[in-house]
């Protein structure tokens, strides 16, 4: 087993930085962290900016150590049930074989987990610290990446616990950019505060259909430029606030009429039009160092024929947002427990094929021991090379690096947390925005 505090700490002394969690990006245990300023230019974050502590080669030499299974584990974000790490579930003992969902993480030690209030993950301020603090503590080798799905607006998987902010169309319609990073500042600062270190968020689909039922006001608008600038401008306030951001849905989801979560929609924009109607805001999310990547389960016939949605797709994944736009970050897939993705091809079949498309990390697996069976198949036949997985390896832990995430994992603290979710300065930014969106 692979003891990565120890060889954090190793780092740490060769590179003649000092440790300690503040540099992680979350606020030291006892410290209360900075409101986000009303005032665009005077916005802070709550800690200095977490620097990388681990070279390239230091990175690899850890990947040479892990066994297959431990690299295969970091491929992967599944739900875990409960209110607590330790609190025995049904649930989880059916999806994998353990009662806990800190069993689970010691079983198959995935490199994140994400959270839901549907899976009694949430509840108050200080039952989600205690819970994203004992699924830390429950990953000692490797600390994990904590996602959310904190949108805001329609999707807002920790509402009614954090504040309230308008959602991207609210956003879109100030013409402020600087609105959308603020927002973005405020929502990330308050989940590092709970312990969450990834949200799924921005949304960089451009909205250009009306009867689209499953972006629709999750969208910043219809004017790619526009939508562009907006995402940049998200993604600049998630770090600001020290928190991993993802831009969604790749090549775009924004001419729909189908919901991927029931079907399997198909866009029949040609390369000229993704390239003006589609591209535009992942290109500015690149630009602006996102630190990850959301795909579709859309099919778009003219960027790959196969009939695959983009989740599968190479010639999308690797031929488009690899060496196209030259992303070099961490590629998930949108949920695999979604229709879009499941109809072709087994839940187990799935995840070999997304990850030789040239996704990082599986969100969601319906089954996960299958999911993860398969993947390990894979590798020890030889179809999913060992330089492949390690490349996704490889941008995970580089992720995490830069996080502050390979030092140690960071510690919530719940006064802090309650100190600062739903503050005055808080609240006034979302005043701020709907008044000047008009709402």
């Amino acid at each position: 087993m692979v003891r990565w505090t120890t060889r954090a700490a190793g780092i740490l002394m060769i590179l003649g930085m000092a440790a300690g969690c503040a540099g992680s990006g979350q606020a030291a245990k006892g410290s209360s962290p900075r409101p986000v300023s009303h005032k665009p230019q005077q916005a802070q974050s709550p800690t200095p900016t977490p620097k990388a502590t681990a070279t390239a080669a230091e990175i690899d030499a850890m990947i040479a150590k892990m066994s297959v299974a431990e690299k295969v584990g970091q491929l992967f974000m599944p739900v875990l049930y409960g209110q607590a790490a330790d609190t025995v579930s049904g649930d989880n003992q059916a999806r994998y074989g353990v009662g806990t969902a800190a069993k689970a993480i010691a079983k198959y030690r995935p490199g994140g987990v994400i959270l839901f209030p549907w899976a009694g993950n949430v509840k108050s301020v200080r039952q989600v610290v205690a819970l994203t603090n004992g699924l830390q503590k429950a990953s000692p080798e490797i600390p994990l990446l904590i996602g959310a799905d904190q949108e805001n607006g329609r999707v807002s998987r920790l509402a009614p616990l954090i504040t309230v902010l308008p959602g991207a169309s609210t956003i879109g319609r100030t013409g402020e950019p600087s609105l959308a990073r603020r927002a973005a500042e405020v929502t990330g600062s308050e989940l590092l505060a709970l312990g969450v270190n990834l949200d799924f968020a921005p949304v960089a689909d451009v909205n250009v259909n009306p009867r689209n039922p499953v972006i629709g006001p999750r969208s910043y608008g219809d004017d790619p430029k526009k939508v562009a600038a907006m995402v940049a401008a998200a993604v600049r306030g998630f770090h600001d606030a020290k928190v991993a951001s993802t831009a969604k849905h790749f090549p775009g989801h924004g001419d729909t009429t189908v919901d991927s979560h029931t079907g399997l929609p198909v866009i029949d924009h040609t390369r000229t039009q993704w390239a003006k109607l589609d591209a535009p805001p992942f290109e500015a999310a690149v630009e602006a160092g996102v630190d990850a990547i959301m795909s579709a389960h859309v099919v778009m016939p003219e960027l790959d024929p196969s009939g695959d949605p983009a989740t599968l797709s190479k010639k999308i994944l690797t031929g488009l947002l690899r060496e196209r736009l030259g992303f070099e970050g961490v590629v998930f897939t949108d949920a695999l427990d979604m229709a879009g993705v499941r109809k072709k091809y087994g839940d187990g079949e799935v995840a070999v094929r997304a990850i030789l498309a040239g996704a990082d990390m599986m969100l969601m697996p319906p089954d996960f021991p299958k999911a993860h069976g398969a993947v390990m198949a894979a590798v020890k036949s030889g179809r999913i090379s060992q330089a492949r997985l390690d490349e996704s390896v490889r941008r995970i832990l580089t992720l995490k690096d830069r996080r502050g995430l390979l030092r140690e994992a960071p510690v919530a603290d719940a006064a802090a947390a309650e100190k600062l979710i739903n503050s005055p300065a808080h609240r006034e930014v979302a005043r701020e925005i709907e008044e000047k969106a008009g709402s």
